[in-house]
């Protein structure tokens, strides 16, 4: 695998070279050159992209597609390790009626990605309820924080039985999103709270959550489902 993300990210750094989705195989092509006639410099799999969504970190393309980024991304940025998670821009429609612009992941979330992958009997990993119980809760912290005069903890959101709140100013629409996220996640077992805060909220991988919360590998999917089983009760969907 190392190779040929090495490869991959040798070939993504040249001027003018794109990444493009295709569709029937889901498989991703690597391109030098914007005409999708010629030849692609590389086939890229699923987990190779995601891979370089972390490092080097991808941005859209006007023409569809993504390039690399210009600069690279700090250590400390939100994001790194965290699977289909590309920063951009998506349009929010306010009480008025009237569209603005917030910051968003335009990327498929973990919750998406987990969704299509099935287990070794062939059933998907997780059940349609599910996906729209933690689609919910990511849709509402996005929300939360695109507000423009937010402020907001995640780790002060309540883990362990202790209840506490997310420290947030006055912000309306951000406000009462952050109200519906702290209520949610209140409303789930304590320990599933952190897996759900890593992989709906943060955005990482099951793997990196599991290991952030201090769980052993493979045991943090149960704790993921009996969390979405209590958000999907919460929310009136189950």
């Amino acid at each position: 695998m190392s190779a040929s993300v090495d490869r991959a990210r040798r070939i993504l750094a040249r001027p003018g070279a794109w990444i493009e989705a295709v569709a029937p195989d889901r498989t991703y092509a690597l391109r030098l050159t914007p005409d999708r006639r010629r030849r692609r410099a590389l086939t890229l799999d699923e987990a190779t992209f995601r891979i370089l969504i972390e490092a080097p970190g991808l941005r859209r393309r006007p023409d569809g597609g993504w390039q690399a980024r210009t600069t690279s991304l700090p250590e400390s940025t939100p994001g790194v390790g965290s699977p289909g998670r590309i920063e951009g821009k998506r349009l929010l429609m306010e009480t008025d009626g009237r569209l603005r612009p917030v910051r968003a992941n335009l990327g498929h979330s973990p919750i998406q990605w987990l969704a299509s992958r099935r287990d070794a009997e062939g059933r998907p990993l997780l059940t349609a309820v599910e996906v729209a119980s933690g689609e919910r809760l990511r849709s509402d912290a996005e929300i939360a924080l695109s507000g423009p005069s937010l402020t907001m903890r995640w780790d002060a959101l309540p883990r362990s039985g202790a209840g506490s709140a997310a420290r947030v100013e006055p912000g309306d629409r951000a406000l009462n999103a952050a109200d519906r996220v702290r209520r949610a996640l209140a409303a789930c077992p304590p320990d599933t709270r952190a897996v759900l805060d890593h992989i709906c909220i943060r955005g990482q991988t099951l793997q990196l959550a599991e290991q952030a919360c201090g769980m052993r590998r493979r045991t943090g999917r149960e704790a993921l489902r009996r969390g979405l089983a209590a958000l999907a009760r919460h929310y009136g969907i189950l």
